[in-house]
């Protein structure tokens, strides 16, 4: 005899719908995941410039799965956990294992500290962004993005790579390399703005000279010095958030002289003594 349906145990809601997996976006997310753990592979048998390499091309992918995912209108909190996660790895994980394979390892202890200062900067920063997500001003990051960041140190490696910088011979690159990779961990959970580039207009017209040099400097500048130039633009975008912070400093400092010298006469040090009324 059949158990009553009303004491039956339903393993889903009668409204309810199984939640499924968007394949496209999850492809390029896990693109992304892979080359960062290819670059930690890479890293270990000491194939930097490799390790760079997959670290830019994770780049390229956590750049793609977004807006594949907005094309197509496959957008769910599963792809945003998971891009999330993939990040963490990519540009968190193995930018401070590539940069302490290269470089820190020969510093001890505080090779490794630095290295985990980046990691905690790259986790932190992540968990900060996605907390803050719908209260930050589109325009700008708070703090420097974890792409940007792991841009910055495997940049500095591959370009090392590339002029035959040996690391053995030259100890202060130890040091440097340690100073950076703290630098850029702190970077990126301090409360320093970063432009996002998320307000330019694609759609707009520009002048066809404009487009013929943008096309020229996106093809034959990397031809002639590839990690030369990736390094040069992480550098500049680096430099960019601490130098609109100063602006910004000097900036309000400004209004808040010119609001002291507009400010009315303050009368109240006339009027501590009542007047004699003898």
């Amino acid at each position: 005899m059949s158990e009553p349906t009303s004491h039956k145990k339903l393993l889903f809601h009668p409204g309810s719908r199984r939640r499924g997996i968007y394949i496209l976006p999850s492809l390029f997310t896990t693109a992304a995941l892979f080359s960062g753990f290819f670059a930690i592979v890479q890293a270990m048998q000491g194939n930097f410039e490799q390790a760079a390499i997959a670290i830019f091309v994770a780049m390229v992918m956590d750049g793609l799965d977004g807006r594949v995912a907005r094309l197509t209108n496959t957008q769910s909190a599963f792809g945003a956990e998971y891009d999330s996660l993939a990040d963490m790895v990519s540009f968190g994980v193995a930018p401070a294992l590539v940069m302490y394979s290269w470089a820190l390892s020969g510093l001890g202890r505080i090779g490794w500290l630095a290295a985990f200062v980046y990691c905690a900067g790259a986790a932190l920063r992540l968990a900060r962004f996605n907390v803050n997500l719908e209260v930050m001003d589109k325009r700008y990051f708070q703090g420097l993005p974890s792409p940007a960041a792991a841009a910055f140190i495997v940049g500095m490696v591959w370009l090392s790579q590339e002029m035959g910088v040996v690391v053995e011979e030259m100890r202060w690159i130890r040091w440097l390399a340690a100073f950076f990779t703290v630098l850029i961990g702190i970077t990126m959970v301090s409360n320093v703005l970063f432009y996002s580039f998320k307000d330019i207009n694609v759609k707009k017209r520009v002048p066809f000279m404009t487009l013929v040099a943008l096309v020229l400097a996106f093809v034959l500048v990397p031809i002639i010095n590839t990690a030369g130039f990736l390094f040069a633009v992480a550098l500049l975008y680096l430099f960019s958030g601490y130098l609109l912070a100063v602006m910004r400093f000097f900036s309000r400092k400004n209004r808040v002289s010119k609001a002291a010298l507009l400010a009315p006469p303050d009368d109240s040090a006339d009027n501590d003594y009542p007047a004699d009324d003898k």
